[in-house]
């Protein structure tokens, strides 16, 4: 280890020690053990100058893996803003894929496995890039498959460096035995290319009160159940314990619907006034949305609301997979969120097979605060 190499090594730990400690976070044997992984990659990247010069070998990628709650996105994020590179990326998945899609789709007609489209794709989103990092990255649809495979090839042959985060291990990719076997070439990648460091420990820290100066705006929404609704004046009341007297948004008006610009469509609102929108959980999740369409919802509004919201083990599969997707977006964008209707965990016991697929979403549920019941006004 070169002076410059041990210097910024040094120097990314004492970064770690200081973000911790803002937070007010005591770090937990797996988390302790990244900051070292962490803080050994800044000291390479440091030791290439950032410029991955032919005559040294690019620093090893890195899969950062856990369950939910880990401390996995403060991690990379606090690496990530320590690091004194200038050609660097941080990017959530379902961005850099939404921007992918678009991309591919300016190229025209994907041949040859989608490889001249992505990898023109890749170079207008990533340009002269040496540092990507990806939070959250995960493989459950079939369909996009491929192009999932197609981008990690592209990613893994060039002289970028990767840092992703996920809630599988690379052999739990792709979950669904059905078409599992589609993955299986680019885990095999991912397993000789990336180093797996894995934070699991017993702890989901997003279950513990947070302090009060890292207050998050998706953590102000709330959950309400047994057929919540809000007052006419959004006034939570009548043992809306949680929310006692917090004021809340105004249920919708007779006149209110109307149609909002999500990605390349409109959706059907109950309601949009300045920085809130108001959906039904049906329009929503059960219409054919996708993640771009709430990603351009995230980017226009900071509250949002969803309304008749039933028990998730009564859904279809995708209506499912689509809340699921809904809360990862409003949480990565720290987007106010109300859930108004049954308990979406309801009936869903430990073993279930369901829980298992929904455990970052329960993870993320647990963070809104609760309200058994709050009446509308007649």
């Amino acid at each position: 280890m070169n002076q410059k190499t041990r210097e910024q090594h040094e120097a990314m730990r004492r970064h770690f020690q200081q973000a911790s400690e803002q937070r007010g976070f005591t770090l937990s044997a797996a988390q302790e053990r990244a900051v070292e992984r962490l803080s050994l990659l800044a000291g390479e990247l440091a030791g290439t100058g950032g410029l991955f010069r032919r005559s040294r070998p690019s620093p090893r990628n890195l899969y950062v893996w856990g369950p939910v709650g880990r401390g996995k996105s403060w991690l990379v994020d606090t690496f990530f803003d320590g690091l004194p590179l200038r050609r660097k990326r941080r990017l959530h998945f379902h961005d850099f894929f939404r921007a992918l899609h678009d991309g591919v789709a300016r190229e025209g007609q994907v041949r040859d496995g989608g490889h001249s489209a992505v990898d023109r794709a890749v170079d207008e989103l990533l340009g002269d890039c040496r540092l990507l990092v990806f939070d959250e990255f995960h493989a459950h649809d079939a369909g996009d498959a491929m192009l999932v495979a197609r981008l990690f090839r592209t990613l893994l042959d060039r002289r970028i460096t990767l840092v992703t985060t996920s809630n599988y291990p690379p052999a739990g990719l792709m979950p669904d035995p059905l078409y599992h076997h589609l993955f299986e070439p680019t885990i095999q990648r991912i397993e000789e290319r990336m180093d797996v460091l894995d934070v699991s420990g017993p702890t989901d820290f997003r279950r513990l009160p947070a302090p009060a100066h890292g207050a998050r705006r998706f953590a102000e929404g709330a959950r309400l159940t047994d057929g919540a609704h809000l007052t006419e004046g959004g006034v939570l009341t009548e043992g809306a314990d949680a929310l006692p007297g917090e004021p809340g948004p105004d249920a919708p008006r007779p006149g209110e619907a109307v149609l909002v610009a999500a990605h390349h469509r409109e959706l059907s609102a109950k309601a949009a006034r300045a920085d809130l929108v108001w959906f039904g959980f049906d329009a929503l999740c059960e219409a054919t949305t996708a993640v771009p369409d709430y990603l351009a919802l995230a980017e226009r509004f900071g509250t949002l609301v969803l309304d008749d919201v039933p028990p998730l083990a009564s859904c279809t599969a995708d209506g499912r997979q689509r809340f699921a997707n809904l809360v990862d977006v409003c949480c990565d964008r720290d987007i106010r969120l109300v859930l108004i209707g049954a308990d979406p965990l309801a009936g869903l016991s430990e073993d279930s097979g369901l829980l298992r697929d929904l455990d970052r979403t329960a993870s993320r549920l647990a963070m809104l605060r609760r309200g058994r019941r709050a009446d509308v006004a007649p």
